[in-house]
């Protein structure tokens, strides 16, 4: 099984960002905590940070031939991106939005999600097991669906 996991605009900069959002996580103890869970539950992990919009599309595109599902966290593009919603919806592969914060208990521009209504499932506000949370039901859901 192989899981492309996209991570969008400033997650780069984690650890340096908003502790009271973020902590002192980084972006390489994120990785590294999906890279050991990918191991336990024996799938292929392919992981690409951007912060640019057209690098998510065309990762969604060209990596759906590859990849049996996705796990993305677009960022502060969720909220507005339309253009990453229609890919996700075009490519026929399922999709877990995560968030290492809770978008609904933040500013108002960031309570809503325009990808949300295509993803299979969305899983917020719980740092780093956010990630492992939506791979783990990720993984379930492609076994359930093999059958």
């Amino acid at each position: 099984m192989r899981i492309m996991i996209i991570h969008g605009p400033n997650l780069n900069l984690l650890g340096r960002r908003d502790a009271t959002q973020y902590g002192t996580l980084t972006l390489d103890k994120v990785n590294r905590a999906i890279r050991k869970q990918a191991r336990e539950l024996q799938v292929e992990a392919r992981i690409l940070q951007t912060n640019h919009e057209g690098t998510i599309i065309d990762t969604l595109h060209r990596r759906r031939k590859w990849a049996d599902g996705f796990l993305v966290n677009p960022g502060a593009l969720t909220h507005y991106s339309y253009a990453i919603r229609d890919a996700i919806d075009a490519i026929g592969k399922p999709v877990v939005e995560v968030h290492l914060s809770n978008i609904y208990e933040r500013e108002d521009f960031r309570r809503i999600s325009v990808i949300e209504p295509v993803c299979l499932h969305q899983v917020v506000g719980k740092k780093v097991e956010s990630y492992l949370e939506g791979l783990a039901f990720l993984v379930q859901y492609l076994q359930q669906n093999e059958r």
